[in-house]
Protein backbone atom coordinates (compact mmCIF):
# COMPACT_ATOMS: atom_id res chain seq x y z
CA UNK A 1 0.00 0.00 0.00
CA UNK A 2 1.23 3.45 -0.95
CA UNK A 3 0.41 6.38 1.49
CA UNK A 4 1.75 9.63 2.37
CA UNK A 5 5.34 9.74 4.55
CA UNK A 6 5.34 10.18 7.95
CA UNK A 7 7.65 11.63 10.59
CA UNK A 8 7.39 7.92 12.33
CA UNK A 9 8.65 6.40 8.72
CA UNK A 10 12.38 7.98 8.81
CA UNK A 11 14.26 5.51 10.69
CA UNK A 12 13.04 2.59 8.13
CA UNK A 13 13.48 5.15 5.08
CA UNK A 14 16.84 6.45 6.24
CA UNK A 15 17.94 2.87 6.85
CA UNK A 16 16.60 2.19 2.63
CA UNK A 17 18.40 5.42 1.40
CA UNK A 18 21.84 4.62 3.37
CA UNK A 19 21.49 0.87 1.83
CA UNK A 20 20.81 2.10 -2.06
CA UNK A 21 22.42 5.08 -2.10
CA UNK A 22 25.39 4.86 0.61
CA UNK A 23 27.49 7.76 -1.10
CA UNK A 24 24.62 10.13 -1.96
CA UNK A 25 22.22 9.67 1.07
CA UNK A 26 19.85 11.70 2.42
CA UNK A 27 20.06 12.24 5.84
CA UNK A 28 17.63 11.88 8.24
CA UNK A 29 17.50 15.90 8.75
CA UNK A 30 17.15 16.15 4.59
CA UNK A 31 14.13 13.86 4.71
CA UNK A 32 12.60 15.57 8.18
CA UNK A 33 12.90 18.83 6.18
CA UNK A 34 11.01 17.66 2.82
CA UNK A 35 8.48 16.69 5.30
CA UNK A 36 8.09 19.83 7.81
CA UNK A 37 9.17 22.38 5.75
CA UNK A 38 9.62 22.17 1.61
CA UNK A 39 6.74 23.78 0.61
CA UNK A 40 6.43 21.90 -2.97
CA UNK A 41 7.45 18.09 -1.64
CA UNK A 42 5.22 15.19 -1.47
CA UNK A 43 6.47 12.39 -0.10
CA UNK A 44 4.67 8.92 -0.04
CA UNK A 45 5.88 5.24 1.00
CA UNK A 46 4.96 2.04 -0.05
CA UNK A 47 4.37 -0.28 3.27
CA UNK A 48 2.97 -4.34 3.50
CA UNK A 49 2.41 -6.04 6.64
CA UNK A 50 4.11 -2.68 8.93
CA UNK A 51 7.33 -2.86 6.72
CA UNK A 52 8.51 -0.13 4.31
CA UNK A 53 9.97 -1.31 1.06
CA UNK A 54 10.01 1.93 -1.01
CA UNK A 55 9.73 5.46 -0.61
CA UNK A 56 9.36 8.45 -3.21
CA UNK A 57 9.35 12.68 -2.64
CA UNK A 58 7.78 14.34 -5.89
CA UNK A 59 8.38 18.22 -6.09
CA UNK A 60 6.18 20.08 -7.20
CA UNK A 61 6.37 23.74 -7.89
CA UNK A 62 3.80 25.43 -10.37
CA UNK A 63 3.84 23.59 -13.71
CA UNK A 64 6.65 21.35 -13.43
CA UNK A 65 7.19 18.36 -10.93
CA UNK A 66 10.67 16.35 -10.25
CA UNK A 67 11.34 13.03 -8.52
CA UNK A 68 13.42 14.66 -6.18
CA UNK A 69 14.24 10.81 -4.78
CA UNK A 70 13.26 7.61 -5.10
CA UNK A 71 14.02 4.59 -3.24
CA UNK A 72 13.20 0.87 -3.37
CA UNK A 73 14.54 -1.77 -0.77
CA UNK A 74 16.94 -4.30 -2.82
CA UNK A 75 15.23 -7.14 -2.06
CA UNK A 76 12.23 -6.67 -3.17
CA UNK A 77 13.31 -4.69 -6.74
CA UNK A 78 11.65 -6.23 -9.52
CA UNK A 79 8.06 -6.56 -7.98
CA UNK A 80 6.34 -3.80 -9.21
CA UNK A 81 7.12 -1.74 -5.94
CA UNK A 82 8.79 1.04 -8.27
CA UNK A 83 6.31 1.39 -11.14
CA UNK A 84 3.85 2.00 -8.37
CA UNK A 85 5.33 4.69 -6.63
CA UNK A 86 6.32 6.06 -9.95
CA UNK A 87 2.59 5.71 -10.93
CA UNK A 88 2.03 7.40 -7.65
CA UNK A 89 4.32 10.49 -8.23
CA UNK A 90 3.30 11.20 -11.80
CA UNK A 91 -0.46 10.91 -10.30
CA UNK A 92 0.37 13.60 -7.66
CA UNK A 93 2.15 15.96 -10.57
CA UNK A 94 -0.93 15.25 -13.16
CA UNK A 95 -3.44 16.13 -10.14
CA UNK A 96 -1.75 19.34 -10.03
CA UNK A 97 -1.97 20.32 -13.11
CA UNK A 98 1.94 19.85 -13.74
CA UNK A 99 2.81 19.95 -17.82
CA UNK A 100 6.42 18.06 -16.73
CA UNK A 101 7.72 15.80 -15.17
CA UNK A 102 11.92 15.59 -14.22
CA UNK A 103 13.92 12.94 -12.42
CA UNK A 104 18.23 12.28 -12.34
CA UNK A 105 19.82 8.93 -12.79
CA UNK A 106 22.87 7.81 -12.57
CA UNK A 107 24.04 7.16 -15.83
CA UNK A 108 24.79 3.42 -15.14
CA UNK A 109 21.82 2.83 -13.56
CA UNK A 110 20.40 0.82 -16.57
CA UNK A 111 17.74 -1.15 -14.33
CA UNK A 112 16.33 2.91 -13.31
CA UNK A 113 16.71 4.17 -16.54
CA UNK A 114 14.80 1.22 -18.19
CA UNK A 115 11.39 1.63 -15.47
CA UNK A 116 11.20 5.40 -16.54
CA UNK A 117 11.19 4.45 -20.56
CA UNK A 118 8.73 2.28 -19.48
CA UNK A 119 6.82 4.69 -18.16
CA UNK A 120 7.99 7.38 -21.24
CA UNK A 121 10.34 9.84 -19.66
CA UNK A 122 13.13 10.40 -22.56
CA UNK A 123 16.30 11.22 -22.06
CA UNK A 124 17.11 15.03 -22.64
CA UNK A 125 21.02 15.65 -21.36
CA UNK A 126 23.44 14.97 -19.02
CA UNK A 127 24.17 16.67 -15.27
CA UNK A 128 28.53 16.26 -15.44
CA UNK A 129 30.11 15.26 -12.24
CA UNK A 130 26.14 15.20 -10.22
CA UNK A 131 27.02 12.61 -7.90
CA UNK A 132 29.79 12.71 -5.03
CA UNK A 133 31.72 9.91 -6.44
CA UNK A 134 31.96 12.02 -9.86
CA UNK A 135 29.44 9.95 -11.63
CA UNK A 136 26.95 11.76 -14.72
CA UNK A 137 23.45 11.96 -13.91
CA UNK A 138 21.44 11.42 -16.38
CA UNK A 139 18.40 14.10 -17.27
CA UNK A 140 15.04 12.56 -18.41
CA UNK A 141 11.90 14.38 -18.79
CA UNK A 142 8.33 13.29 -18.84
CA UNK A 143 5.32 15.57 -20.71
CA UNK A 144 2.39 15.35 -18.73
CA UNK A 145 -0.38 17.75 -20.42
CA UNK A 146 -1.48 19.26 -17.58
CA UNK A 147 -4.08 22.22 -18.36
CA UNK A 148 -1.35 24.32 -19.56
CA UNK A 149 -3.04 27.38 -21.26
CA UNK A 150 -1.79 28.29 -24.17
CA UNK A 151 -3.65 31.56 -24.95
CA UNK A 152 -0.51 34.01 -23.55
CA UNK A 153 -2.30 37.22 -24.79
CA UNK A 154 -4.10 37.75 -21.38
Amino acid sequence: MIRRMQESDLDSVVTLENNLFSSDAWERKTFLYELNENPYAELFVYEEDGVIHGYVDVWVMYEQAQIADIGVDASMQHTGIGSQLLRKAVETALAKTCETMSLEVRCSNDKAIGLYEKYGFIAVGKRKKYYGDGEDALLMVKALGGLYDTDISN
